[in-house]
């Protein structure tokens, strides 16, 4: 499919603002030369009605002897050849003077003071005479007649015409100059934007100097640098997280090659069986912190928002430990779960969610709350998932609560606590693989993402509490997280915990 061409803004400027000016010089043009047109005849109806008066004024001092002294004079006021004038005096009965075939009448009658002008044909032309009438004591009045071709007052317009436009033409073109000046005078500080972000890199991203910004161009740029600020913001998190993350898995890589080395050179089955079982929990170790990672980095973008779906927590919750309880068996630990906002478990706790990653957040916490439990304390070990719901600040929260009873999280470390990389145990000496650091890190970037809360307690027995809140919607009925966990039956929950 083609792509549509691209508007050019100066080209779009020019365009609006020189073609009304052109059409605006082109209307005052033909106003002018209206006006010019009206000017004329009116000049030159005067001029014909003044010449016939001085003619009827002439012939009034001559009297009886005008048909004598006329006729001289009038072919001395109306010989130039230049203006084209035709005369005609005459009583009616006797021709006085000029041309006895200029007609008496005419069509477009006016009257202007003691002439009467009309337009008539003389010879195949169009003419404009005045006429006016002089009476005699004795006999009919005497008919003065003085009379231009229509086409001269043309030649008398065209010239009004071209000494007003030539002015207007100038003045025109002066217009399109500035026109085409300013509109590139004012693109030039998008020009320079440009020129600005052209010379960012993936490493600077610094904002854009807004300080000879236009005001109208600042929204703009204002929504470019807060976009620059993210792009950063991330890009500096990004850059981050990998030297973070290759750090964090040169340890485990570097333990696999070393054992495998191990493996290789030893004589003694013994050993070769040691360093194989050193090898694989090494393995697993890098296959937990890769796991880790990446679902840290799943956790982080902004369209993981789009794929929310309605949740029912408090199933996820009960489902999500009913996986655990075999590692909870295994290490002899008492894994409970109880509902306490509605001990039949027979309403849905709906929020609005990935499924994978609340699934993800629960997991982490049983991990951490199983890997914690002391080896001391394995025969009366318990971890306790609570579901309820509580209100803060107005709205309504699906609150999971994980609870052991192991040796809680020093003060010292609390603060820290939900750091990436960030493993509390490495100030102790109790043998438990910690991990990288990362799984706490992941809960808080999880819930942060779905606007919700986690933070960490002492339990009132001693051990750890981590309390996990979401955002609550109404719905009829759930998109459950998981398709399968309607096809099992789930064990009532009760005040008292239930084991899994």
């Amino acid at each position: 499919m083609p792509q549509p061409a691209a508007n050019s803004l100066r080209r779009t400027l020019l365009r609006r603002l020189a073609a009304p000016l052109s059409l605006l010089a082109l209307m005052s043009g033909l106003i002018a030369y209206w006006l010019a047109w009206q000017y004329t005849q009116h000049v030159v109806d005067r001029s014909l009605a003044d010449l016939a008066t001085a003619i009827s004024k002439q012939i009034q001092i001559a009297g009886p002897e005008a048909p004598i002294t006329v006729p001289p004079l009038a072919q001395a006021m109306f010989s130039d050849p230049v203006e084209h004038l035709v005369y005609r005096i005459s009583d009616g009965e006797t021709e006085i003077a000029g041309d006895e075939t200029l007609p008496l009448q005419g069509t477009s009658v006016r009257r202007m003071h003691y002439a009467y002008v009309f337009e008539t044909q003389h010879q195949g032309v169009t003419v404009r005479v005045a006429q006016v009438r002089v009476d005699q004591p004795v006999g009919n009045p005497i008919v003065v007649e003085v009379g231009q071709p229509v086409h001269h007052r043309f030649r008398i317009a065209a010239e009004f015409l071209v000494a007003i436009m030539m002015p207007l033409l100038l003045l025109l073109l002066a217009g399109w100059v500035i026109v085409w000046r300013v509109v590139n005078q004012q693109l030039n500080p998008l020009t320079d934007l440009a020129d600005s972000l052209n010379r960012q890199t993936h490493t600077s991203l610094e904002p854009v100097d807004e300080t000879y910004v236009p005001v109208e161009i600042r929204p703009l740029t204002g929504a470019v640098n807060a976009l620059l600020g993210r792009l950063k913001t991330a890009l500096d998190g990004q850059r981050k997280f990998i030297a973070d993350a290759a750090h964090q898995l040169r340890t485990p890589l570097t333990a696999v090659k070393l054992h495998a080395e191990q493996a290789a050179v030893a004589r003694d089955p013994q050993q070769t069986l040691a360093a194989v079982r050193e090898l694989r929990a090494a393995a697993d170790r890098a296959v937990r912190l890769s796991n880790q990672l990446l679902s840290l980095a799943r956790a982080e973008p902004a369209e993981q928002a789009a794929r929310f779906v309605n949740v029912d927590m408090a199933a996820l919750a009960f489902d999500t430990g009913a996986e655990w309880v075999p590692r909870a068996l295994a290490s002899h630990i008492d894994l409970g779960f109880q509902r306490l906002d509605d001990p039949a478990n027979d309403h849905p706790l709906i929020a609005r969610g990935n499924p994978v990653l609340l699934h993800e957040v629960i997991a982490n916490l049983l991990d951490n709350a199983l890997k914690y439990v002391p080896p001391s304390r394995f025969d009366g070990g318990r971890i306790t998932v609570t579901v309820s719901q509580t209100v803060i600040d107005d709205v309504r929260m699906a609150e999971i609560v994980v609870e052991d009873n192991g040796a809680g999280v020093p003060h010292t470390q609390q603060a820290d606590l939900f750091k990436r990389f960030f493993r509390g145990d490495g100030q102790s000496d109790d043998g438990v693989d910690g991990g990288a650091g990362l799984g706490l890190a992941i809960v808080h970037d999880i819930m942060a993402l779905h606007h919700g809360s986690v933070h960490y307690e002492d339990a009132p027995e001693g051990g750890a509490r981590f309390i996990v809140r979401i955002p609550v919607v109404e719905t009829a009925r759930p998109a459950h997280a998981n398709d399968d966990a309607q096809d099992h039956e789930k064990k009532p929950a009760h005040s008292a915990p239930v084991d899994l």
